[in-house]
């Protein structure tokens, strides 16, 4: 007989289809499976229902085989695409008593469905993605007191104050936003600046409360633990008077930097963004995405550095043209 631990280490590898049909080797492997504590009910295991032409609801599917297992769930990915308001309802108040640490949620439909606010009950999350959802923090929670990582994705946050709610996650080290939509006020930099565990940081540049680009350095400045950083600048209207600040300070520690749709007509944000990368002197990887406006004059096409200003990029190993 196998080791419980090389047992869980077959299963962990195993789409949980076939996990659980491992139950008919053996009576010895009957209920191994309940062993799980990483769980994924995504898409390929809803195709498999679908297959096998499952009469059940889909939710009724899940919670019914999530109620087997016997310990702590740390780590979930659900699609919940076939599933209606009270299935998820079900599943997120069944992760919230069984200690989940890791949570992976993707909607893949419209309209966005809103998650339950039991989700907020799951004091022990440290990684949370959520793609195509409506996440709405109520009025006063908590947050995230042990979060290491929110990643938001194509996700309307209806709680208004998303600068706030990233406060209440201290200590986060990576923040991922994109197309993340909301209609409450600007991010404020000393929301950002709460953050100071803070390593990994892709961040959409017109949710800051200004269009100033020194806001830029003093948002990087105030976050010296910073690794990688990726900077949206869609919908970003630079001003002129915005640009006047030169930011004299480097940033050693920074080895990753992603510019994305980024208007290369814009001489102004052009300007900043070189000033930018001239900061980061241990640069390792650049990667951007360009996009052109359709009163452009020329075709988009790759600047070309100051020669009179020293870059002091020998680190730099690569370079990426990333797709639009």
């Amino acid at each position: 007989m196998m080791p419980d631990n090389v047992v869980n280490n077959i299963l962990h590898r195993l789409p949980l289809q076939e996990a659980v049909r491992t139950g008919i080797l053996s009576r010895n492997w009957r209920f191994k499976w309940t062993m799980l504590s990483e769980v994924a009910c995504n898409a390929s295991f809803f195709a498999y229902l679908i297959e096998r032409r499952v009469e059940n609801s889909f939710g009724m599917v899940a919670n019914r085989l999530l109620l087997h297992f016997n310990g702590a769930i740390t780590k979930f990915a659900l699609d919940l695409t076939l599933l209606n308001g009270e299935d998820i309802l079900h599943l997120i108040m069944f992760l919230s008593k069984k200690g989940i640490k890791d949570l992976n949620l993707e909607y893949w439909s419209r309209p966005q469905v809103n998650l339950p606010t039991h989700i907020f009950s799951c004091l022990e999350l440290q990684h949370l993605r959520i793609t195509g959802c409506c996440f709405n923090p109520p009025h006063g929670v908590r947050g995230f007191p042990n979060l290491l990582s929110l990643k938001l994705c194509c996700v309307e946050f209806g709680g208004g104050d998303l600068g706030g709610f990233i406060t209440r996650c201290p200590l986060l080290e990576i923040l991922k936003l994109d197309y993340v939509s909301y209609t409450g006020s600007s991010v404020k930099l000393a929301e950002i600046a709460k953050l100071e565990n803070l390593k990994i940081l892709s961040f959409p540049l017109c949710h800051l409360e200004t269009t100033s680009s020194c806001n830029v350095f003093e948002l990087l400045g105030c976050l010296p633990k910073l690794q990688e950083v990726g900077l949206d600048f869609q919908d970003y209207n630079l001003t002129e008077a915005g640009a006047i600040k030169v930011f004299q300070a480097a940033f050693p520690s920074l080895k990753a930097f992603k510019i994305t749709r980024i208007k290369f007509g814009n001489g102004i944000m052009l300007s900043r963004v070189l000033e930018i990368i001239r900061r980061f002197p241990n640069l390792q990887t650049l990667g951007f995405t360009a996009v052109q406006q359709a009163d452009d004059p020329f075709p988009i096409s790759i600047p070309i550095p100051n020669p009179e200003v020293e870059y002091n990029t020998m680190e730099l190993q690569r370079v990426e043209f990333l797709e639009v």
